[in-house]
């Protein structure tokens, strides 16, 4: 299929160029484009089950990564290093993230670390700062910002619920 739009650019190309000739030139490659992206799509539902086992394993290195303490010594993980613990690259993380949560790789992390956050908000007597230190953050203010904007509540008024 690929190769016969090929073809047919290669054709319309090298014969006695017209009119019409950019505008079929043109609409081989759109279709060209859309089974490419067909293609691209296919790959993440011919491997379901793989790609749930990666988002499981996704889960779980997260998980590890919290309890190992890490985020006081690398803080925040990035994506390049979370898809390289996956052994996958970080598009096809975050593609794969995309199709299947509707969330890209970053705002996974992001969700993560507020999950955490609340956690530690909830059941522990850590100070705010303590808490944004502990997520890897170097200034409690970005903290509260970011966990506003997610939850919309200030870090304050979400312990003050608990307490």
């Amino acid at each position: 299929m690929i190769v016969d739009i090929l073809l047919k650019i290669e054709q319309e190309y090298q014969s006695n160029l017209d009119k019409f000739s950019q505008e079929l030139i043109l609409t081989q490659v759109e279709l060209l484009l859309i089974y490419a992206e067909r293609f691209y799509e296919r790959q993440f539902i011919t491997r379901k089950k793989s790609n749930h086992e990666i988002l499981t394993r996704f889960e779980q290195v997260f998980s590890r990564y919290f309890e190992s303490g890490k985020l006081l010594e690398n803080g925040i993980p990035t994506v390049t290093a979370i898809a390289d613990q996956l052994n996958i690259s970080p598009n096809y993380l975050g593609s794969l993230l995309r199709i299947h949560t509707r969330q890209n790789t970053q705002q996974h992390i992001q969700n993560k670390m507020i999950d955490y956050a609340k956690e530690c908000l909830s059941t522990t007597n850590l100070s705010i700062s303590e808490i944004a230190y502990e997520l890897g953050f170097e200034h409690p203010q970005s903290f509260s910002k970011l966990f506003k904007q997610k939850t919309n509540q200030t870090p304050s008024e979400f312990k003050q619920s608990f307490n």
